[in-house]
């Protein structure tokens, strides 16, 4: 039984005539006649009624025609995923992160994902969410390292990766304070991300609950060096918890009470457009590996 004979059945039985049937295959029509003819003396069964007008399938054909179909369609599935790993050796993807995803170790992901797919060109870069996630829904990027403070937009999904409490790191508090309230905070010199990401939304959203306004005295790309500028007293760092206990033998790390006051690291990616064969990798590779 071979491939082409399948494909003939599978015409004439929808045709319903071998002249139509050879015209829709390219192909002569006595090769169909004799392919299906060959076909059939394999099974030791009559597939087609040739005696009207009009080619019927026998019972025997109607039984097997279903099958015929679906062999066909596993053979077009391999061929499309031949064709889509060819695209993908080919491919290109753009990574996004936000600047204080260290936690999450994304040079040991694409490093591992490099080794599986070599071939593909791999792009990162560094913004705020919000740029992020505006450029995934535009297609610019497929994949990101996002902080978020709210539910993500429409069309983009997300698979959380650190979720945490912030902190405020200091030497501008009294002793012997542990937990502090936003309102501890109002009027004292705070460093922290600038507008557009996620902890800053956070932190904004949490002095507008309470009527205040923040005092910002020192904004950073980089929580690392908020840490930094608040070893040498300039004033109270709001950074996510992880790297503030890096610090705290140098600095005091304080818990700030309230609600909404969390750092989220998130993989997000779009879901309403069309994805290259290395970016479904890229994200179903990450997706994985963050869930192990």
């Amino acid at each position: 039984m071979e491939l082409h004979q399948l494909a003939y059945f599978v015409a004439v039985a929808e045709e319903g005539n071998f002249t139509r049937a050879a015209d829709r295959l390219h192909v002569a029509q006595p090769g169909v006649s004799a392919q299906v003819r060959r076909l059939e003396r394999e099974l030791g069964q009559e597939l087609l009624d040739r005696s009207g007008r009009t080619v019927r399938l026998t019972d025997v054909g109607a039984a097997a025609l279903p099958h015929a179909r679906a062999a066909l369609a596993a053979v077009k599935g391999v061929r499309e995923a031949v064709d889509e790993l060819a695209g993908l050796v080919r491919g290109q993807v753009a990574i996004g992160a936000v600047t204080s995803a260290g936690p999450v170790k994304l040079p040991d992901l694409l490093a591992r994902f490099h080794d599986r797919y070599p071939a593909v060109e791999i792009t990162l870069s560094e913004a705020n969410s919000d740029t992020m996630l505006v450029a995934l829904r535009e297609g610019r990027l497929d994949l990101a390292v996002v902080g978020l403070s709210t539910d993500p937009p429409p069309g983009i999904a997300t698979q959380v990766l650190i979720d945490e409490p912030f902190v405020a790191v200091t030497t501008e508090l009294p002793a012997g304070r542990d937990e502090v309230v936003i309102a501890d905070l109002a009027g004292l010199p705070l460093m922290a991300l600038p507008k557009g990401t996620g902890l800053r939304t956070a932190l904004d959203a949490a002095f507008v609950r309470e009527g205040l306004t923040p005092r910002i005295a020192f904004e950073a790309a980089d929580p690392n060096v908020l840490v930094q500028l608040a070893t040498r007293g300039l004033g109270v760092a709001i950074v996510p918890e992880s790297l503030a206990r890096y610090h705290e033998g140098e600095l005091r790390v304080v818990t700030i009470a309230g609600p909404g006051l969390r750092g989220v690291l998130a993989l997000a990616w779009r879901t309403d457009g069309p994805l290259s064969p290395a970016a479904r990798a890229l994200i179903a590779f990450a997706r994985a590996n963050y869930r192990s």
